[in-house]
């Protein structure tokens, strides 16, 4: 028999008893039944239950255990009695008689329970990573993301994509976050940089002639952190394509996230390829108030601010006459709710930052709240009747500059979506928002940057850099969002050397510049470079989704905590004197306050 096992702790069953079996595994609880000890012996596989009463020399050993010390039982398949058998476990109709146990490794007192699935606070889950990560849901959530990309490869390789790893030590990127930078030994005073993304190799690799990369690639943004992007590192599936069209992009994409989607989606409804919306960026911002909007949520923003041009309601009129805004965000069937929904929306506003959020109600056709009284029956019933709102809708306005108005609108409509229980928790809903714009002003620097991916191309090409106002040209770029996140960004490249420097010199770049920063891609285009495009989807809130958490950090192996620290590790930490020298580098002390 093998030294620690014949058999894991999910795999024995009925057709086992009477075998003489060897299980290793971790105490995961004890039960003492007056000198008839249960104990349940956990592995990687499943669960088994083990059972020594007075006439087994295991008995005094496994008494003597804390959960979680690893123990090898020697022992008989039993069946179990019918009242006792388990039927939410594989092996539920079996238990193991223990003949003898020999201990593996004993365990100190726990720092927080494996068993159960209690809330603890992160700080303590985070220093004890390895403890944390045996608990049954986090287990699982790791192996249901190995097995995620596990068939993200498999399907990128079945539509003809070859995987190509590019490097790690790289240069800086203008990817839009900071870079870690690595000091170099060999030339002092000189950094590389982690890769925020691939870009540029990814795109030299169509330039060499490749036609279809993908990766699952890391990769590092020194960001702050959030519930959707770890700090430090993340990974994606970065993809390219050559001689192809945003259309073709979309086309090729489609089924294979929707096919992801629907193996790991436990029969929840998944947008199907084919019909995933395609949402210009404009109209995504005017009807949902954000580019990542949840079309799980079936409500519409609305724009009003022509209603308001001259109304009773001076606060409206006063905002619509300085250029303002005011957008509508409907509240079907609350005529049976009290007004103190609509004060908590407005009180929920004002702790979001905002001025407030108006709001009418109407109940059997009559109208009531402060707008509709200062703006008047026949006009809110005009309103209502041109939007094809209800006798008991209610409506929220949300009014001041647009990017503020559209803003809170967006939040709002997911507010109401979710407290009137409208948005459907059981789908994942995809779409495309496209046309984005490909500038955008810089208010801080007083000048032009990219709005988004600086190698895109922008829609009309060259001449539209030469003839157009830059804030009103798009680029051929796309998000890919499911249900309120956005899962991918891409775009269709720009390969012409002259149109590159074009669109760096509108934010202030020079020839010179782009020449220095990005040469070996100035140089590959000069050398024939096919039209390309492609995308990068975030693999980490692909498996967030599917695994139905809010946190990356409940499907993330070892996580950094919200400073951006390893608290496993203790990274990250100070590096000796002889490392500094060898660097060329010295610690300067931050002054303090």
């Amino acid at each position: 028999m093998h030294l620690y096992r014949s058999h894991t702790c999910g795999a024995l069953r009925a057709s086992d008893v009477g075998q003489t079996i060897r299980l290793s595994g971790w105490v995961h609880r004890k039960r003492d039944h007056g000198g008839v000890l249960f104990v349940d012996l956990r592995d990687h596989y499943g669960m088994t239950q083990i059972v020594a009463d007075a006439d087994s020399p295991a008995l005094p050993i496994l008494e003597s255990l804390r959960v979680e010390s690893v123990v090898t039982i020697d022992g008989e398949v039993k069946a179990r009695s019918t009242g006792t058998v388990n039927a939410n476990l594989p092996t539920g109709e079996i238990e193991v008689f223990a003949r003898s146990a020999t201990v593996l490794s004993r365990a100190e007192e726990l720092p927080l329970p494996v068993a159960g699935e209690q809330e603890y606070p992160e700080d303590i889950r985070l220093r004890y990573r390895f403890l944390d990560l045996r608990r049954e849901t986090l287990h699982a959530n790791i192996m249901t993301r190995t097995a995620i990309i596990r068939e993200t490869r498999r399907r990128m390789e079945d539509i003809g994509f070859t995987e190509f790893s590019t490097p790690i030590l790289t240069a800086s990127s203008p990817e839009g976050a900071r870079d870690f930078l690595v000091p170099s030994r060999i030339h002092t005073g000189k950094f590389f940089a982690l890769p925020q993304a691939p870009q540029q190799y990814k795109q030299l690799l169509m330039v060499a002639g490749f036609d279809r990369y993908f990766q699952i690639a890391p990769c590092f943004r020194d960001e702050d952190p959030r519930a959707d992007r770890l700090p430090g590192e993340f990974y994606q599936l970065d993809l390219e394509m050559s001689f192809v069209t945003q259309e073709e992009v979309w086309e090729t994409m489609e089924p294979v996230m929707a096919g992801i989607f629907e193996t790991f989606a436990n029969g929840k409804p998944v947008t199907p390829a084919g019909q995933f919306p395609r949402i210009p960026y404009a109209k995504a911002m005017l009807d949902f108030g954000t580019d990542k909007p949840d079309l799980r949520n079936p409500l519409i923003i609305r724009d009003v601010t022509s209603e308001f041009t001259s109304s009773g309601f001076g606060l409206f009129e006063k905002i619509v006459g300085t250029g303002g805004v005011v957008r509508l965000i409907p509240a079907p069937e609350t005529a049976g709710l009290s007004r103190k929904f609509f004060d908590d929306m407005n009180e929920w506003a004002r702790s979001e930052g905002y001025a407030g959020l108006g709001y009418a109600t109407r109940k059997d056709g009559v109208f009531g709240g402060p707008i509709a009284k200062n703006h008047g029956e026949d006009k809110m019933a005009a309103l209502w009747d041109s939007l094809g709102l209800g006798p008991n809708d209610g409506a929220f306005f949300a009014a001041g500059k647009e990017d503020q108005a559209a803003k809170l609108a967006g939040a709002a409509r997911t507010r109401v979506g979710e407290q009137l229980e409208l948005t459907d928790k059981d789908s994942f809903r995809f779409c495309w928002i496209i046309d984005f714009p490909f500038y955008e002003w810089d208010e801080d620097e007083k000048k032009l940057d990219f709005a988004h991916n600086p190698f895109s191309m922008p829609q009309g090409g060259l001449e539209a850099l030469q003839t157009q106002d830059p804030l009103t040209i798009k680029a051929y770029q796309y998000d890919m969002v499911c249900n309120g996140y956005e899962l991918a960004s891409g775009s269709i490249r720009n390969q012409h050397p002259d149109l590159m420097v074009k669109a760096f010199e509108l934010t202030g770049l020079t020839q010179a510049d782009v020449e220095a920063r990005f040469g070996g891609m100035y140089r590959a285009f000069q050398y024939g470079a096919p039209p390309h495009g492609g995308m990068a989807a975030g693999v980490d809130r692909m498996v967030m989704l599917l695994c139905g958490v809010q946190n990356l950090r409940e499907i993330t192996l070892f996580p950094m905590n919200q400073r951006a620290e390893d608290l496993l590790m203790g990274a990250p930490s100070p590096a000796e004197p002889k490392q500094l020298r060898e660097l060329g580098l010295r610690i300067v002390e931050q002054p303090k306050g």
